[in-house]
């Protein structure tokens, strides 16, 4: 399981842009209403930068900013012994936030962050090997930063977010479809009618192009 203290299984910076890219486009063709969604993505964030989020409508969250100095992904479990409400005064958890690199700390200031809300911090520059984050004593506890229940759909794996969204979502998710959209190829109407029968392709032209995913011209 992908946690703050066994990060070896997270993808790198690349794998996991595409990967967060596909969760969002996912999401977007199962579930229409933009509330109930859980994995968004913005292409066009900045100059030279996207963001990545997963929200699940509990207060939960995690958010993954992508620039040219490498990625940073923060993110919130609300019931985790590691919550900044949990103390007093209300502060992070120490040494979460002590090490991020000064290459990537302006996306601790991006407010769509809420970085006041943080439990567990993330980050890789293009030259590391690892994902890394800061020197923490961490409490008791199999998850204490709720890393392990928030990170769970980013292994990679697309059995993962079948078994994940069969349960959210209440419905079998055609597993050769969740494939086509990992492998990033090109949205046809044939994988849509799979995930959802309920909608045309062309439904889907705004989201595919707010997440940078590739539609079959």
């Amino acid at each position: 399981m992908i946690s703050t203290r066994d990060l070896s299984r997270l993808p790198g910076i690349e794998d996991l842009r595409r990967l967060t890219q596909s969760l969002a486009m996912l999401d977007a063709i199962i579930e229409r209403e933009w509330d109930y969604r859980y994995y968004s993505f913005n292409c066009r964030w900045g100059e030279g930068e996207q963001i990545a989020s997963m929200r699940n409508g509990t207060g939960d969250a995690w958010f993954c900013g992508f620039g040219t100095a490498g990625a940073l992904l923060k993110g919130f479990d609300h019931e985790s012994v590691m919550s900044p409400w949990r103390r007093e005064p209300v502060t992070i958890w120490p040494g979460v936030l002590n090490d991020v690199p000064a290459a990537l700390a302006a996306f601790l200031r991006e407010p769509a962050f809420s970085i006041e809300e943080t439990t567990f911090c993330l980050w890789r520059r293009p030259g590391d090997v690892t994902w890394q984050c800061g020197s923490i004593d961490f409490p008791p506890g199999e998850d204490p930063d709720g890393s392990v229940y928030l990170l769970q759909n980013l292994d990679g794996r697309p059995e993962s977010y079948q078994a994940w969204s069969n349960d959210y979502y209440e419905r079998d998710v055609d597993l050769s479809a969740v494939r086509w959209i990992y492998e990033h190829k090109p949205l046809n109407a044939d994988v849509v009618r799979a995930l959802n029968a309920e909608i045309d392709i062309s439904d889907l032209v705004e989201d595919a192009e707010e997440i940078g995913f590739p539609v079959q011209q």
